[in-house]
């Protein structure tokens, strides 16, 4: 029994380290623009969709309330697999960071020519100092989660949007929640 406990621990810090230097990497050749986005029309609706279903077990087991107000349809040109990780970053981390019993809402509109991603929580917050360094490297505001973290993932998901002509910001106060909005071009022909 007490193996086994090792064993997991040894299999969790092996995870961690794996994800750390995976996503040292993916930031490195962003930041070196080593990686071609292959950019593509498709809809951004669908894949927030996609991307927020993965959670369900994380929402339902931590009884957290989760509202999606989606668009049928709102196409984008983009690299999905970059925008990907933008959005699961920011849900895990709504996720993450709101107690049982919160909510997160992802809200996703179109207004002009500009498609609007808003993932919000009602979570623990953060203050202004955090706010102003959350997108840099290794930063990591609440350090209560810093072992299911490495402080990569808003650095990674800022440079993805970045590429992308488009911009991710962030409004939050302590004990308030947080909100991350994207502004990304829309590719709506109508």
């Amino acid at each position: 029994e007490q193996r086994q406990e090792y064993v997991e621990t040894i299999i969790g810090a092996s995870n961690r380290l794996s994800s750390l230097i995976t996503n040292i990497l993916k930031l490195n050749k962003l930041e070196k623009q080593t990686i071609t986005p292959d950019i593509d029309t498709y809809n951004l609706s669908a894949q927030l969709a996609e991307c927020a279903l993965q959670f369900e077990a994380v929402w339902e087991e931590r009884n957290i309330e989760f509202i999606a107000d989606l668009e049928d349809e709102a196409l984008i040109s983009a690299d999905p697999s970059l925008m990907e990780l933008v959005w699961n970053n920011l849900l895990s981390n709504a996720f993450k960071f709101t107690q049982p019993g919160g909510t997160v809402s992802l809200k996703q509109t179109t207004v002009d020519d500009t498609a609007i991603v808003r993932v919000e929580d009602s979570g623990s917050g953060m203050d202004a100092d955090t706010v102003n360094h959350i997108f840099d490297k290794f930063y990591q505001g609440d350090s209560s989660h810093s072992m299911e973290g490495n402080g990569l993932g808003l650095a990674l998901a800022f440079r993805v949007v970045q590429m992308m002509d488009a911009e991710l910001t962030v409004e939050s106060e302590p004990e308030k929640g947080s909100a991350f909005t994207v502004c990304i071009p829309s590719a709506n022909t109508n």
